[in-house]
């Protein structure tokens, strides 16, 4: 019968590029993992593996494996690190995955009065997973992630916590800052900067650029809201920004917030996690933080 070992071993196998290496990583002998995986594959009346000489290659059905192996042992892991939480005492631990720039500076403002509010529970951050967080929702490597762009997928539950405006932000001697809204011409001789992302992802081409048959004259990316931001001021550039965060930086920097067109972009930030994890008392109570807190930053 297929057990769990079965799948850590050809896990292993395919991440170590052999069965020798497998077997020192897994602290078995090579004939002890043969004998297993040879076992197994008389059982189930298939070969998982082509051997050719010393190398192997995976079948169609080691392959289809090997795919619910990356699925569940995660899923595994998971669950016995909870469990372990549990016998000491803990709640667990919340990972956030963030597709959302400057998202993170609103995500700080919660961390904190979430972590004062449940002590047992610790908050893990991870923005590898920028504009892939759905694989790592499913995969077990995140539990919530934070996403303007919600992809509605089954065994999964989004909701939004608040809305906001995508706008322009330029220097106050700019020469659009005196405008009071911008068409798309109006940027089609200037720098604009942005985030590291494909322009599919970034609103001001997909809705409000590219509909017109507009492009900027040029494009440079920054990945740090703060140097975004500076440059900007310097003159450098324009960027793109949700209102909010605009005006916090125009606060403290001389920088203008303009509309992107007469109605303006609207857009919304949307909290989405497993089905099954809805109703897990901190994590239910890390939404209702996060849409008190969207309220006031909206």
């Amino acid at each position: 019968m297929l057990e769990r070992g079965h799948l850590t071993i050809l896990r292993a196998v395919e991440q170590q590029g052999s069965l020798t290496k497998a077997a020192e990583f897994l602290c078995l002998t090579q004939s002890a993992l043969s004998h297993t995986m040879r076992k197994l594959e008389r059982e189930l009346g298939v070969e998982l593996w082509l051997r050719q000489g010393r190398s192997m290659r995976l079948t169609q059905a080691g392959e289809y494996l090997l795919a619910a192996a990356n699925r569940l042992i995660p899923q595994f892991e998971l669950a016995e690190a909870r469990l372990r939480q549990f016998a000491q005492g803990e709640r667990g631990t919340l990972r956030i995955g963030m597709e959302c720039h400057p998202c993170y500076q609103w995500l700080l403002k919660i961390v904190s009065p979430y972590l004062k509010a449940w002590p047992e529970v610790d908050v893990d951050v991870k923005q590898k997973f920028q504009f892939g967080g759905i694989g790592a929702l499913f995969g077990h490597e995140i539990d919530l992630l934070v996403t303007p762009d919600p992809l509605y997928k089954a065994g999964l539950h989004y909701e939004p916590v608040f809305d906001y405006e995508q706008v322009l932000v330029v220097s106050q001697s700019h020469a659009l800052a005196g405008h009071a809204w911008l068409k798309p011409e109006d940027l089609s001789n200037e720098v604009l900067i942005t985030y590291p992302v494909t322009l599919d992802r970034l609103d001001i081409y997909s809705q409000f650029l590219q509909p017109a048959g507009i492009s900027p004259r040029k494009q440079k990316a920054i990945e740090t809201t703060d140097i975004m931001m500076q440059m900007v001021a310097s003159g450098r550039g324009v960027a793109a920004l949700p209102r909010w965060l605009a005006e916090e930086y125009a606060a403290k920097m001389p920088l203008v917030a303009l509309r992107l067109g007469e109605a303006g972009i609207a857009k919304q930030i949307h909290l989405g996690v497993r089905e099954v994890d809805v109703r897990v008392d901190y994590v239910a109570a890390f939404f209702a933080l996060a849409r008190a807190s969207g309220h006031a930053a909206g």
